[in-house]
């Protein structure tokens, strides 16, 4: 599947409906930086997300090894390819190793550390669903072990790549607070924006909940859901306080290795690394 010429025609239909988003709020919002689009953490969306696609190539180079396809190679189960519910076993099967390996981004410290780029806006529009981490291979390459799963079962490696790519693409328009609720069956079964906002919440109840991709029934299933019932502060739960692309990606990568710096001992030194992200150095060593 040519993913490049998809994302020529998905990339002009992100620009359509950020212009089109932004329009919206632009009287509604007044000069709220919560609400609609505060210039200078746009910008610093925007330049971050186009950073990341530019980086990605390269740090494909850097992580060329794929869990998926080890995955393919070790398991004795094959599904056939050309049956639809191989299709429907892949996409369900791929969602649940997302679930697992996005619950992990938020649980493990060099994970965060990247994830976190993802969560520092303190807005919520289409522009932070673009704001990735860029030139962090070894996140990359760590995130890549949830999907080994998925391989091991039998599900073909370009199913579960498809499967992914379409993920990426669903998830991207629920990063808004121009929908609100959509018909009780569909906030049942599916990810939606009032799932998504409930995820990028920086205090309780919704902190680390939602984690689910096109599916919200993994988080009901394993206790991580959480319904909007209030106005979600978004962010993270000590705000970066800067609108510098290069601070904002690495923020929490430095904070990680002065912690690491700090740590006396290899078990304080293992937790500041795959401990929580809120497992600080002074509170543990």
């Amino acid at each position: 599947m040519d993913y490049t010429r998809i994302f020529m025609l998905v990339i002009p239909a992100y620009l359509f409906t950020i212009v089109i988003e932004w329009v919206s709020w632009r009287r509604s919002a007044g000069g709220d930086r919560t609400r609609g689009f505060y210039r200078p953490d746009t910008w610093n969306s925007v330049v971050i997300g186009i950073a990341s696609r530019v980086t990605r190539s390269l740090e494909n180079l850097l992580v060329p090894f794929s869990f998926v396809l080890v995955g393919a190679v070790l398991t004795p189960i094959q599904l056939p390819a050309d049956r639809w519910w191989t299709w429907g076993i892949g996409l369900i099967a791929t969602d649940f190793c997302y679930y697992w390996g996005h619950r992990a981004d938020h649980r493990v410290r060099i994970l965060w550390s990247a994830h976190s780029v993802h969560h520092s806006s303190e807005q919520f529009n289409l522009t932070t669903g673009i704001r990735m981490p860029f030139l962090m291979p070894y996140a990359t390459f760590l995130h890549n072990a949830a999907f080994m799963p998925a391989a091991l079962i039998g599900v073909p490696p370009y199913i579960i790549f498809f499967w992914q790519f379409a993920s990426s693409i669903y998830q991207w328009p629920i990063h808004t607070q121009r929908i609100g609720f959509l018909p009780a069956p569909i906030e049942y079964i599916f990810n939606t924006p009032s799932h998504h906002r409930v995820h990028h919440g920086a205090d309780n109840p919704y902190l680390d909940k939602n984690y689910g991709a096109v599916l919200i029934i993994w988080d009901r299933i394993f206790g991580t859901y959480a319904h909007e019932s209030s106005p979600v502060t978004y962010g993270l739960t000590k705000n970066v306080g800067t609108f510098n692309p290069i601070k904002t990606n690495y923020h929490e990568f430095m904070a990680m290795l002065a912690d690491i710096g700090q740590a006396r001992g290899a078990r304080p030194t293992l937790r500041a690394v795959f401990g929580p992200p809120t497992a600080r150095v002074d509170s543990i060593a």
